[in-house]
């Protein structure tokens, strides 16, 4: 063998080598990334106003996955590898919480938690009821928000406290709306009601499954929404400089309350 062919297999030996640990170390890091989202966090895009003003379009929030414990909904792509929750931990009424939409068990929807297990919900001109008692709310000043295609109109805003103490803030339109005066929801065992903040704007609980939300099983819940990590209004992924220019500074690292 000459002395070139000698140099040369060391060469690709190295190389080789080198492409072998670059490999390894893209591995590990996936492993690594997929473990933090399965068992501890999971980013979430907002992707609609049904929940302002507490969540607006364009957040990107930080859900904990371990808040109520895992189901198979933890996993990407939810594999029927397990029945029901490992080591579940009840939601709290209040919580805005992640989970999959019951008709697909596959969209992430993000609402916030009224009714538990047996409750009786009903709401009486926009006022919910919670197993015939009230739900108080205070009236705040009204505001200005987005209706879409670049119209504002003035919302009446009300502050919500349920019967655990959790107190939060709601958009209301009006008492006209399509489920402003509906009632009767009695929520099945294992299962819970859920409704968006921005009440007049939020296809949730309040109706049916083949429409709506429905009731949502235990097993679909996903997680806690804790914090919005970064904001943006309107930014595109093409247009890179709207990174910066569309940001929300004010919202980033923003408690979900």
């Amino acid at each position: 063998m000459s002395e070139r062919a000698q140099e040369a297999r060391p060469e690709k030996s190295g190389a080789l080598h080198e492409t072998v640990e670059v490999i390894k170390t893209v591995v590990y890091a996936l492993a690594i990334a997929l473990v933090l989202r399965v068992l501890l966090f999971q980013p979430f895009t907002i992707p609609s106003a049904s929940m302002v003003p507490n969540l607006l379009e364009g957040d990107y929030v930080i859900v904990s996955k371990y808040s109520y414990g895992w189901s198979r909904y933890s996993i990407p792509l939810g594999p029927p590898l397990f029945q029901g929750r490992i080591f579940d931990h009840k939601p709290q009424r209040g919580d805005v919480i992640v989970f999959k939409l019951p008709r697909d068990n596959h969209t992430d929807y993000v609402k916030r938690l009224i009714g538990l297990p047996g409750d009786r919900i009903d709401l009486k001109g926009g006022v919910v009821y919670i197993n015939g008692k009230m739900v108080p709310r205070e009236p705040l000043p009204a505001a200005m928000t987005d209706t879409g295609y670049g119209f504002q109109r003035s919302v009446a805003r009300f502050r919500e406290t349920l019967p655990n103490g959790k107190s939060y803030i709601v958009n209301d339109f009006g008492p006209d709306s399509d489920f402003d005066n509906v009632g009767g929801y009695l929520v099945p065992e294992d299962h819970y009601f859920f409704m968006g903040d921005n009440r007049d704007n939020s296809l949730d609980s309040r109706a049916t499954e083949a429409i709506g939300v429905g009731y949502v099983p235990a097993a679909n819940l996903e997680g806690k929404a804790q914090i919005v990590l970064l904001s943006w209004d309107g930014a595109s992924l093409f247009k890179p400089w709207t990174w910066f220019t569309r940001a929300r500074p004010s919202r980033f690292f923003h408690s979900v309350s």
